[in-house]
């Protein structure tokens, strides 16, 4: 007789399981870019520096590693500035429903997280700053389990403060009802 494993957990309770759907804000774009040009100004910093330290005259692998790092470099810049900010739009996305608050993120491996109203025990705004320069701020919804966190990162600033006051408040009327 074979054992059902999802029959130990008990009766199927329906989950919407739908892409999100809220993108993110369009200046997450722009964030992203500025990120990945940051980023790969250090990488190309860094490749400089290993280009004035390493002779050229060395034998061995040193000479590949003299053209192939700053290609390498040169690659990583395109995709970090280039791609990743488009790829990560299209996939990011968010909703908050009269059950759950949906997040779906990841642009290589995709996450899915659902946290139902009533097991929201704190909502936060983060502004970083860069976010700030952006004019945009992250809502993390956080439940008592540490898997149970939902971060919707980069709506527009007062996109996130509404949505925040909006889950506080229904979080706060589903824990008075079940009192």
């Amino acid at each position: 007789m074979a054992h059902d494993p999802a029959a130990a957990l008990g009766p199927a309770v329906p989950v919407p399981v739908r892409e999100p759907a809220w993108p993110l804000s369009r200046s997450a774009i722009g964030l992203w870019m500025t990120q990945g040009a940051i980023s790969a100004v250090v990488w190309a910093l860094l490749t400089v520096v290993f280009l004035s330290v390493v002779p050229a005259s060395v034998g061995g692998p040193v000479p590949l590693l003299r053209w192939l790092v700053p290609v390498l470099v040169g690659v990583y810049a395109v995709v970090a500035i280039g791609i990743r900010p488009f790829v990560r739009y299209r996939v990011h996305r968010w909703e908050v429903t009269g059950e759950a608050v949906h997040a779906l993120t990841g642009w290589l491996n995709r996450t899915w997280t659902l946290v139902p109203i009533s097991r929201i025990q704190t909502v936060d705004v983060n502004r970083g700053v860069l976010q700030q320069v952006f004019g945009l701020a992250s809502v993390a919804v956080l439940t008592a389990s540490s898997q149970g966190t939902v971060h919707v990162p980069h709506l527009e600033a007062d996109v996130a403060e509404r949505v925040a006051d909006d889950l506080a408040r229904r979080a706060e009327a589903v824990r008075d009802e079940a009192t």
